[in-house]
């Protein structure tokens, strides 16, 4: 054995070395980085593959501990800093129910389709309409000047382009078997999301939260909740429109990562989300592994750019600003690649569906 390592495996054959302070290398100011996004990270205890250890400052009787120490000690350490791989979703599984009561009335509010013959024209139309786009027709009525329908759209398909892909179809398949003068339809509709349960109950179920899981019983239950105090104004030329929608975020793997605190900092995040891409949310609630938002949109935004929106944002802030407490949960991503959506009015599907199918 050589004098230098015999020298290190006994601890009683050399001196104590005090540590000279007024090296440079102790008085850095630089922080450990970190290799994601630049936020403060820690050091996992896991065996990975060999590292070089760095070299020790100088000491007062010694000069340097060369890094050729690695092959002693790197079996007792085994520290390696570990990137956190935070992916950017582009695809989610949905479950969802998203209903639309649609109404738009003719041109100069023309009476086209008074005749049974022109209301039928009508209605093989934008049955064979929604076959071609994968729109779900759940129920129409025709009125001599205007149509009434609910319509059932999947979460990427926005409710403007949905109208316009129904107008634009139906207007020319009308003028050629009926004769009828162009345009058909006048500009603008309107749109109100409708649902299993009315608007109302699914407030309250949003209020009840911390008592549904059991969290009222705690000094400090885990739950952050808001409630706007103003609904934002959401506006788009020559439509009006209600479209509220309920929707549900389960954290990776159902772990709890969420506090009061860090729910309220992605809460309050996510309203400047919402502002910057043109919708509102009116009511919030995050507890542990899961979030309940109410949220509108305007009819240009499709149901699966908010939640992406959503998604891909509270996940980068959180991972850049909080990163312990996905570290703490476990877990390499913010969300499981799932989302619930659901619109919500103040009638119901089966209410609407119920009056549109009466005869008068």
């Amino acid at each position: 054995m050589s004098k230098s390592r015999a020298f290190l495996l006994n601890p009683e054959s050399r001196q104590r070395q005090l540590v000279d302070c007024s090296s440079p290398t102790y008085k850095t100011d630089n922080p450990l980085t970190n290799p994601t996004n630049g936020s403060w990270w820690i050091v996992q205890i896991r065996p990975t593959k060999p590292t070089t250890l760095l070299q020790i400052p100088p000491t007062a009787v010694g000069g340097l501990f060369k890094s050729g120490l690695q092959g002693l000690f790197l079996p007792v350490v085994g520290f390696t800093l570990r990137r956190m791989q935070l992916a950017h979703f582009t695809t989610l599984n949905w479950a969802y129910q998203l209903h639309y009561y649609i109404c738009f009335r003719t041109h100069r509010r023309r009476e086209c389709v008074a005749e049974n013959r022109s209301a039928e024209t009508l209605v093989s139309a934008l049955t064979e309409i929604c076959q071609r786009h994968d729109y779900r027709m759940l129920e129409s009525k025709v009125y001599p000047d205007h149509l009434r329908c609910l319509l059932s759209l999947r979460p990427e398909q926005a409710i403007s382009a949905a109208i316009q892909t129904i107008k634009a179809n139906s207007s020319r398949e009308c003028n050629q078997r009926l004769g009828l003068a162009a345009p058909l339809w006048a500009r603008g509709y309107l749109a109100r999301g409708v649902g299993r349960a009315p608007l109302s109950v699914v407030k309250q179920y949003l209020d009840q939260q911390s008592e549904h899981h059991g969290y009222d019983k705690r000094v400090r239950p885990p739950i952050f909740r808001y409630r706007a105090e103003e609904p934002v104004n959401l506006s788009v030329a020559h439509a009006a429109f209600e479209l509220n929608h309920h929707l549900v975020f389960a954290t990776r793997y159902r772990r709890g990562v969420f506090s009061s605190e860090l729910g309220k900092t992605l809460g309050d995040y996510w309203l400047k989300v919402a502002e910057k891409h043109g919708f509102a949310i009116d009511r919030m609630t995050i507890v542990p592994d899961h979030a309940h938002l109410l949220v509108r949109i305007a009819p240009k935004i499709s149901i699966a750019d908010c939640v992406m929106a959503l998604l891909n944002n509270g996940q980068y802030y959180i991972g850049k600003y909080q990163p312990q407490a996905l570290i703490e949960a476990g877990v390499d991503q913010l969300w499981q690649a799932s989302a619930y959506a659901g619109t919500r009015g103040e009638f119901t599907t089966a209410l609407i569906k119920h009056w549109l199918s009466e005869r008068e």
